[in-house]
Parts: C-alpha cells; structure tokens; sequence
C-alpha cells in the first residue's frame, strides 16, 4: 500500500513542478516584450546584439529550457487510449 501513496506523492510533486515551470514560461514571455524601453532611447550593445533583442532571446532560450523539463515530467504511459498526460 505504501508504493501507492509514494507514486500519488510523486505525480503531484511533478505536477506543481510542471505547474510552476509553466507559469514560468509565461513569465518569461512577458519579459521578452520590450515595453520597459523609453520611447525614442537608443539601445545598447549586448552580444552584437540591441538590448532588447539580447534579453527577448535569453528570455526564448529560457523557455524551451523551461518547456523541455516540462514535458519532461510529464508522464505519458502507453496504455492511455488518448495518449493523455497524468
């Protein structure tokens, strides 16, 4: 009985992880809209690249990061007609 409430521990570990990483993830493309630029300022220099356009990539690398591990916690199992996570 015990492997039981172990395994129900642990899926809801990964799904408050998944949770958080997706909630992340939605954080992360705010943070890559440009809108704390004043009007008219020029960018700086990051990279070869605008400020903006450094941190919007960063910001992208991060979720795919995030997206990854995401799935990655996901459990799929093969007898599930629809293929759906649990």
């Amino acid at each position: 009985m015990e492997g039981g409430s172990a395994d129900r521990a642990g899926m809801t570990r990964r799904r408050r992880a998944r949770r958080l990483l997706l909630s992340v993830i939605g954080l992360l493309y705010v943070i890559s809209i440009p809108w704390y630029r004043e009007p008219g300022a020029s960018p700086e220099i990051w990279f070869g690249f605008p400020d903006w356009v450094a941190v919007a990539l960063a910001c992208y690398v991060g979720v795919a990061v995030c997206n990854a591990t995401a799935w990655w916690l996901t459990e799929v199992r093969d007898d599930d007609p629809d293929g759906a996570p649990r």
